[in-house]
């Protein structure tokens, strides 16, 4: 039956599109790849990649993020991240005993370094003071978490991003991918949205999306890539190598970003409570399949061959 609707629901979101493309904005449904506009990898040249083979993390590549403990309605930390069988595996769950706070003790001065307390964990991971890289193709190979209430993501960074001066050419949050949907089991359930953000995260902030976009398959059972082409006009992003959507807004930035792959619940000071970007509130029941686990299989990162 779940299938029928995915393909009743596919035909009439392709007509209404041909009637009017700003109609699905209106209803918050979600878009299709365009197939049509597939990305050109001949003009890239590999320079950077992470298959996650081994035993453990790469820690030549990847780091927790030092600056935080606590992350909107939960918490990161790094021991919710591990490396199996060729996947990086990034596991969400509610933990009555937090475990050990490696970081408060070190920078108990600062004040995003709160204490761990009982509530639900996951982890992130950021190539910060790694790796970083100025436009070219930037790419993820994963399998989504299926649970309400959170939301996995590839996004990249600057430092400059909280610079308020009307621009994003400075510094532009781009989050290539954000899962927001799993609540929405027939009406967006398959969707994932991508967008930008820009001067600062407080009163002054400047974002811009491109909407949501269906993803064919089951994402939360089968890999699919999600990517973005950054160069000094504008970004395009990709699913599975086909063209979702473009954004040029405040200016692209041309400074070099760095990436980040991470999990996060919805809510405030480490409580999660609220319906954030649509989640859905987070229940603690068996169906929800906790713990939950964000497994990517790679990240790669391309240079245009003329900037190599």
């Amino acid at each position: 039956m779940t299938g029928i609707i995915k393909t009743v629901l596919s035909i009439f979101i392709s007509a209404i599109m041909v009637i009017n493309p700003q109609f699905l904005d209106l209803l918050d449904i979600g878009k299709m790849p365009d197939e049509n506009k597939k990305i050109d990898m001949d003009k890239f040249v590999e320079v950077w990649r992470d298959d996650f083979n081994g035993t453990e993390i790469d820690k030549t590549k990847w780091s927790p993020s030092w600056w935080v403990t606590e992350r909107k309605g939960g918490y990161w930390h790094e021991d919710m991240c591990r490396v199996e069988n060729g996947n990086l595996i990034i596991t969400s769950m509610y933990l009555d005993e937090p475990p050990e706070n490696r970081y408060y003790d070190k920078w108990h001065d600062e004040i995003d370094f709160k204490e761990y307390k009982p509530g639900w964990y996951t982890g992130e991971l950021t190539t910060q003071g790694k790796y970083d890289q100025t436009y070219g193709y930037f790419e993820i190979r994963c399998i989504l978490p299926a649970a309400t209430g959170m939301w996995s993501a590839f996004w990249m960074m600057n430092d400059k991003v909280t610079n308020v001066d009307g621009s994003g050419k400075d510094g532009t949050e781009v989050d290539v991918f954000e899962s927001f949907y799993y609540k929405d089991r027939w009406w967006g359930n398959d969707c994932i949205t991508t967008g930008i953000i820009y001067d600062g995260y407080g009163s002054e902030t400047q974002n811009a999306s491109i909407g949501k976009y269906f993803i064919k398959g089951n994402p939360y059972e089968e890999y699919n890539t999600y990517g973005v082409e950054w160069n000094k006009d504008e970004y395009i992003f990709y699913i599975n190598g086909c063209e979702t959507g473009r954004l040029s807004a405040g200016g692209v930035s041309q400074n070099p970003e760095y990436l980040l792959v991470s999990c996060e619940f919805a809510g405030e000071n480490g409580i999660q409570f609220s319906d954030r970007h649509g989640t859905g509130k987070i229940s603690k029941t068996p169906e929800e399949n906790w713990p939950a686990e964000f497994i990517v299989d790679y990240v790669k990162c391309y240079q245009y061959k003329d900037l190599v």
